[in-house]
């Protein structure tokens, strides 16, 4: 893959009134959508890319979601008319799409928008690979194996801390805004509890103090199946409990969940605590000890480093590869 893989990103030229949503950022990545300026950038510089299309195993669609959001020629209303036409355009400026009816061709977004982003561009939604962080498998658009869930992940840029798991004296822990269902149920649950932390709302602490305190912390759905807090679990060697069902896991197609991270129905939240406690600290050990080999999957970097997010995603492209038919007219 690393040698082999070339993508080709459409053009256009830098006068081009829209170019602010076309081009990567180049600003630093910031806030809870921060991956999909960070996969531009680190794509933009790799050497997977190519000048020329005859090379290219993907081609990449290169509108931004969120610069879109904040484009007020655009603006939240306007994205699906803007991606609709731009597919149009490249359609039919270029032979590419209509070679494979558009299956080797991908997106990138993070924001939550992005899930609706293509409804006037069916053939993008129901063709192309869309790498998103909202991968819910149960709401239409998404289509796993097809489409590749990307990990929102916070921006940090110091080394991990390290903590002995014998000091981590909570079982386990969530604090955030009571958004959904899932987040109210677990927090009326747990709230009053010893062992679990369930907290609604903004700690008076940081928040990183209950991570590093906790064996386990809760990744509770909220307006998504996706947050930041499994990435956050990971960096501070937390291992991630998932209380969001239909969430297709960042590179399951890669990765063995069950090695690192606990699954737990969002039914059985009352069972919680019986279900942590009957692992065992001996498994415990075990999966937090996989918490922080897989840690190195589940961060960015300025410059890409090898089994990184970046290098993570690339591969779940090359592993699609497979899957795109030429067809012959």
């Amino acid at each position: 893959m690393n040698k082999t893989l070339k993508i080709y990103v459409y053009p256009h030229k830098r006068d081009d009134p829209f170019a602010n949503v076309l081009l990567p950022s180049h600003s630093k990545p910031g806030g809870n959508y921060a991956s999909e300026s960070y996969f531009k950038q680190a794509l933009m510089s790799s050497h997977f890319i190519t000048d020329n299309p005859s090379q290219a195993d993907f081609f990449f669609l290169p509108f931004s979601i969120a610069s879109m959001r904040h484009d007020p020629r655009i603006g939240v209303g306007g994205i699906q008319d803007f991606v609709k036409d731009y597919v149009f355009n490249v359609s039919h400026k270029y032979p590419f799409w209509n070679r494979t009816g558009g299956a080797d061709h991908f997106y990138v977004a993070c924001h939550s928008i992005g899930k609706v982003a293509m409804d006037k561009a069916e053939e993008v939604r129901n063709s192309a690979v869309q790498v998103v962080c909202t991968s819910n498998y149960f709401v239409q658009g998404y289509v796993p194996h097809k489409d590749v869930s990307l990990p929102q992940i916070w921006p940090r840029h110091d080394d991990p801390p390290v903590v002995d798991p014998s000091k981590r004296k909570k079982l386990a822990f969530f604090a955030g805004g009571i958004n959904a269902p899932t987040r109210k149920y677990l927090v009326q649950t747990w709230q009053n509890d010893s062992e679990i932390f369930a907290h609604a709302g903004r700690l008076k602490t940081p928040y990183s103090t209950q991570l590093l305190r906790s064996k386990f912390c809760l990744h509770a759905k909220g307006y998504e199946v996706n947050t930041a807090r499994i990435g956050d679990a990971i960096y501070y060697g937390c291992v991630p409990v998932v209380l969001a069902d239909h969430y297709d896991l960042p590179f399951a197609d890669i990765l063995n969940w069950k090695s690192f991270s606990v699954v737990v129905a969002t039914a059985d939240i009352p069972s919680l605590k019986r279900i942590l406690r009957e692992l065992g600290f001996e498994e415990y050990l075990r999966l937090q000890r996989n918490v922080v080999e897989v840690r190195r999957h589940f961060q960015w970097h300025v410059k890409p480093v090898e089994f990184d997010v970046f290098y993570m995603v690339m591969y779940e492209l090359w592993l699609r590869r497979g899957h795109v038919r030429i067809f012959s007219f």
